[in-house]
């Protein structure tokens, strides 16, 4: 497929939407006019400038059939650059539907934060029908989704009213697995490949705990959450996990802090004294994450615990009394069936977590089914996530956030579920980019959020062997963190 662009940059959005039409494909991209580029399937995307319009229109061809959309704006008109690029995306989304007879339900909205959009939206008082009517006129949304969207931003505005714009959270990354899931793209490493890095690892992590307290703490920010990611956390043994949470509590105010999170994840690396540790140090939220409760699909993906583990697991946590225990699963996984998934729901329903994350398979250049991505491709995703979120509505559960990821399976989306009140604030915060997200550890990214709403990210070195080696290096970027704070937040009062 060759796409080519005249009179416009619009690259990204516009490649983005024939994405949702013909996936898993590289394009050849011109931004000049010659026959020989029409000789085989093409998008030609043209904006042409007149004296007092502009002319916008698409030309696809698939196979021996074309189709063409036009339309044009005033040159005089609010946002000129906005809506051509928007109306573009429209003609063209139009086109490719007409050829291939595919549905995106998403319509142009190709972003990964689809309800910030809503939420701005709501800010500026717009009322449910007029959301919808924008959705779906301007960017092409069908209810389903334009429905899931508005009620996961009710959810977020309810689970938001508290908190303080001097609030941030802490993100703490473990970036060690047990082993490597083919789906996964995280940076991670197996902690079999890697453990003579973690000892030392565990010594810096900590050392940037304790001198990034010393440059945020002073500034007068309130510690609002916590949030153990990676990787999987409980890779490292218990008295690793320990020597970190310590090194925090005795470093950070925690006294207004509403959340405290340790993702588990796999049921192979939780141990009674690991879970201890964790609670006794003032986690009440914790992940234990099957994906799927058909042992040949763990399998297959390369985890290596069984569903029996898993509930094992999960026993255990709630034994402990941890107060919110989320469980992952991931529509679309290879092996897997539309019936094996819905057993997968029912099952983890009848354990009654209080939060279920349901994701869609996404291929990953870096995860290892990129290199037989041919095999996951078609598959019946989009019924798997229809079936659970349609049981989780019905047995109690909110979606309260929800983002999407390139090459995404059917163009859809990863969903949190929650029981009413039991929301994860972090998991919304990092989506919705509403509070500042100061990341420790490898590849980790701080993201600080002015009082303007401009964001500033700091990446931390990706890989831990080089996270070691740079790590002086790596220290002086919290300083940049503090001068942003200095004028961009706390400078605002």
């Amino acid at each position: 497929m060759t796409l080519i662009f005249s009179g416009n940059d619009f690259k990204y959005e516009l490649e983005s939407v024939v994405k949702l039409f013909i996936p898993a494909t590289l394009f050849d991209i011109f931004y000049e006019v010659k026959t020989e580029y029409f000789s085989n399937d093409f998008c030609f995307i043209r904006r042409k400038k007149g004296k007092q319009k502009t002319y916008l229109y698409t030309v696809c061809r698939i196979g021996e059939n074309i189709k063409y959309k036009i339309n044009c704006i005033l040159n005089s008109a609010d946002n000129y650059e906005g809506n051509c690029e928007i109306i573009l995306a429209r003609l063209l989304f139009q086109c490719l539907t007409e050829l291939t007879g595919k549905s995106a339900k998403w319509g142009i909205l190709t972003g990964i934060r689809p309800v910030k959009r809503v939420n701005k939206m709501l800010d500026r008082g717009m009322s449910k029908e007029a959301i919808e009517k924008e959705l779906s006129e301007k960017f092409l949304c069908e209810k389903s989704k334009i429905d899931l969207a508005y009620k996961t931003a009710l959810t977020q505005k309810r689970a938001l009213e508290n908190m303080s714009s001097k609030s941030f959270s802490l993100y703490i990354s473990i970036p060690f697995c047990p082993s490597r899931c083919s789906y996964c793209s995280f940076v991670s490493q197996s902690a079999e490949s890697s453990i003579r890095l973690i000892p030392e690892y565990v010594e810096r992590l900590c050392d940037e705990i304790s001198y990034t307290a010393d440059v945020i703490s002073s500034k007068g920010l309130r510690l609002d959450t916590i949030y153990f990611g990676g990787g999987t956390p409980t890779s490292l043994y218990a008295h690793q996990l320990e020597k970190i949470m310590k090194t925090i509590s005795r470093h950070f105010d925690l006294s207004a802090l509403r959340e405290y999170t340790v993702e588990a994840g796999r049921a192979d690396t939780i141990t009674r004294e690991k879970l201890e540790v964790i609670k006794n140090f003032g986690a009440d939220r914790i992940s234990i994450n099957p994906q799927t409760m058909n042992d040949s699909v763990l399998e297959t993906i390369g985890r290596r615990h069984t569903v029996k583990q898993f509930i094992e697991s999960f026993k255990l946590a709630k034994e402990i009394g941890f107060k919110i225990i989320n469980t992952d699963l991931i529509a679309g996984l290879p092996t897997d069936t539309v019936e094996s998934f819905k057993k997968t729901v029912e099952d983890i329903i009848a354990l009654e977590p209080e939060n279920v994350t349901v994701h869609t398979l996404s291929i990953k250049r870096a995860a290892d089914l990129n290199r037989r991505s041919d095999t996951v491709i078609d598959n019946p995703a989009e019924q798997m996530v229809d079936y659970a979120s349609k049981r989780l509505s019905e047995s109690g559960y909110d979606p309260y956030y929800l983002y999407r990821q390139k090459n995404m399976l059917e163009n859809l989306e990863n969903i949190g579920w929650s029981k009413p009140g039991k929301e994860s604030l972090y998991n919304i915060y990092i989506m919705e980019e509403n509070q500042s997200i100061i990341a420790l550890g490898a590849g980790a990214s701080t993201k600080l959020v002015a009082s303007n709403g401009h964001l500033k990210r700091i990446f931390n070195y990706k890989f831990p062997l080089e996270y070691i080696k740079h790590f002086d290096l790596m220290l002086d970027k919290k300083n940049e963190a503090k001068e942003f704070i200095e004028k961009n937040i706390l400078g605002s009062e």
